[in-house]
């Protein structure tokens, strides 16, 4: 069993649930056979989207969950009152070590708040961040925080930094990630409080291999491998990323069929252009985790499709066998213990 990785999936949450995360479910075990997913929502409602498909009965079991939490309810107060919600059943197996990860496409506030109550952070996390990979013209890049903690301070920034190079190095295989901080600007007396605050101290930290501030405008080269912000700041630069790649791929598709030359030089691109932006396409690179849990949690869009499902659940495949958790418990102990000896 331990080679199975047990994945505990919100079948109710998401705009097009439960009909795209049960199907995605279902492209995910007929892909990988190392794969056990705990589907979590109402039982005959699943069963019925179930029926549709032919997939190995095996590597996907419903547990039976009948309440939903909707996005616009209070996040404390769903978690608190909504025992037998999908999500919160779907926690619980993670807590319980039934599952080794939880996806969901549902409510992100309840997805934090219950990430921290239910599952609880690593001793020594300060504050657990959501950490998207954002595509760029050098691969990816990973985004943290980009809406776990609108308040951060200097210090969660800092954690920031070691957990996203953890992850970059141990999931995408970047060697030695070059970490950047957010800032209007490259000089180093730039920017808000907060930024100033942090820049000398992720400057000083000798476990990041920090290339200092970081411009918006620069992120979709891919100038640093891990982006450190707060999540304000990190939310509007995703939220913007996205709505600037559709609104550019709207453009080019009418610009491609205004006349009958450009349709015929449309077709002629079309393989180009089909594997050039599928480079650029969020949901290849499954959900944002949110780090520092003592179980992996995974935050995928509330409008995925079965596509960004599927891959959000094949990432926690990697998670579990890069031993993310493990590392991130190892490097922050040790940044403690050299607290406790410099006093």
């Amino acid at each position: 069993m331990s080679d199975i990785t047990r994945v505990a999936l919100d079948a109710m949450g998401g705009d097009n649930a439960p009909s795209e995360i049960v199907k995605g479910a279902v492209e995910a075990v007929q892909r990988r056979k190392d794969i056990l997913i705990l589907l979590t929502g109402q039982e005959e409602v699943l069963k019925k989207e179930l029926s549709q498909y032919t997939y190995p009965k095996e590597q996907i079991r419903i547990v039976n969950a009948t309440e939903v939490i909707e996005t616009a309810e209070p996040p404390v107060k769903a978690i608190r009152g909504k025992k037998d919600s999908s999500i919160v059943v779907a926690m619980k197996l993670v807590k319980d070590g039934e599952a080794d990860a939880f996806v969901s496409a549902g409510s992100t506030g309840a997805i934090l708040v219950g990430g921290q109550v239910l599952v609880g952070r690593i001793k020594g996390v300060e504050r657990p961040p959501l950490a998207p990979l954002v595509p760029t013209l050098k691969g990816v890049s990973l985004l943290i925080d980009c809406g776990a903690n609108v308040d951060a301070r200097p210090s969660h920034l800092v954690q920031f930094a070691k957990m996203g190079s953890i992850y970059m190095e141990s999931i995408i295989g970047k060697k030695n990630p070059t970490v950047g901080i957010v800032n209007i600007g490259a000089e180093e007396e730039k920017g808000n409080a907060l930024v100033k605050e942090t820049f000398p101290l992720l400057k000083a930290c000798p476990d990041i291999n920090f290339a200092g501030s970081v411009e918006a405008r620069e992120i979709p080269y891919g100038n640093v491998d891990v982006i450190v912000c707060e999540a304000f700041v990190g939310n509007v630069i995703l939220k913007l990323y996205e709505g600037v790649g559709g609104a550019l791929m709207k453009k080019v598709k009418k610009g491609m069929m205004s006349t009958l030359r450009s349709k015929i030089g449309a077709l002629l691109v079309k393989p180009a252009l089909k594997a050039t932006l599928k480079d650029f396409d969020a949901s290849e690179h499954g959900g944002a985790p949110l780090l520092g849990l003592k179980g992996l949690v995974v935050k995928t869009h509330g409008s995925s499709a079965s596509k960004e499902v599927c891959n959000s659940i094949i990432q926690c495949v990697t998670f579990k066998e890069q031993k993310i958790n493990e590392k991130i418990k190892a490097s922050i102990q040790e940044t403690q213990e050299e607290e406790r000896e410099s006093e």
